[in-house]
């Protein structure tokens, strides 16, 4: 009897780092170094030298505008404004965008996903500032939706849809709602739709089924999709400075104020490091999240 010698297999998480890189071969490399050199040189070399006026001034080194930042309540208003709108921009596309991306993977007719996922992509296909404008034609107390709430008897004065956090989370939501969907639906769509069918298979419900089998294997979906959201709503310009009045000013319009009205280009600086910083730390926050999650640790 011959013995056969069976090799011990190396999962790819026992391999280290440093083996993986040796094993990529040249022209892998030439493709990692090219768009690493594109990212140093145009994003992060720019924006270092953007950032270095915040230190720095003629009389050389200071902290000045970061302690005129935070011993301002104005500029601590404006960022807790900033926070405020992203989060619920991030909630309001979330609560939207799941069961969306839901039925978009239950939905077997071929016909009807293509629908749906055309009715998500035109967004896409439409200027920013079109879409910004068409909501402000919206919201106003004339407009489309104020005049069937009248006409429909449900109110009986035009609401404050416009110039206020209703009309930019409203407009920002819509136009930020496709990124969760696609997140969303990557993730879900990868999901094994037998696994719900074994659980109900064992007497589990329906709801059951879904909120302890499908929710949990989504979530990978749902942490990516809000950190894309609310990364791109925290800096959010066009639709908060058309459709915000003075009480919603974000960080993003008292930038571009310093930049181009008042010419202060160091506490421009010194307001988009404080952003910048405010954006790892969350994302920071969200990785240990990430590592301490059962189902994230098994996708690593």
């Amino acid at each position: 009897m011959i013995e056969v010698k069976k090799e011990p297999r190396i999962l790819a998480q026992q391999v280290s780092f440093s083996h993986r890189l040796a094993r990529i071969s040249g022209l892998q490399w030439l493709l990692l170094i090219i768009p690493l050199g594109y990212i140093m040189i145009l994003m992060v070399f720019s924006m270092m030298d953007f950032f270095k006026l915040s230190l720095f001034n003629e009389d050389g080194f200071t902290l000045e505008y970061f302690s005129h930042i935070f011993s301002t309540d104005i500029y601590l208003k404006v960022l807790w404004v900033t926070l405020k709108i992203a989060l619920l921009v991030t909630f309001f596309s979330l609560i939207v965008a799941y069961p969306l991306a839901y039925m978009l993977v239950r939905t077997t007719s071929k016909l009807w996903k293509k629908i749906i996922l055309a009715s998500v992509l035109i967004p896409f296909w439409i200027s920013l500032l079109v879409r910004t404008f068409a909501w402000s034609i919206l919201l106003r107390k004339n407009g489309v939706i104020n005049m069937v709430l009248m006409e429909m008897g449900i109110i009986d004065h035009p609401l404050e849809l416009i110039y206020n956090t209703t009309g930019v989370v409203i407009a920002m939501t819509h136009i930020l709602l496709p990124y969760m969907v696609l997140s969303l639906y990557s993730v879900m769509e990868g999901i094994d739709q037998r696994l719900l069918l074994a659980a109900q298979s064992m007497g589990a419900r329906p709801w059951k089924a879904f909120t302890q089998v499908f929710l949990p294997l989504s979530i990978p979906g749902v942490l990516s999709g809000s950190l894309l959201v609310f990364v791109m709503g925290i800096g959010y310009f066009i639709t908060p400075a058309l459709l915000g009045g003075s009480k919603t000013t974000m960080i993003s319009m008292l930038i571009e104020s310093n930049i181009n009205t008042t010419l202060n280009w160091h506490l421009a600086s010194a307001l988009a490091l404080v952003l910048f910083v405010a954006t790892l730390l969350l994302l920071f926050i969200a990785l240990l999240l990430t590592g301490k999650n059962p189902v994230l640790k098994e996708l690593e």
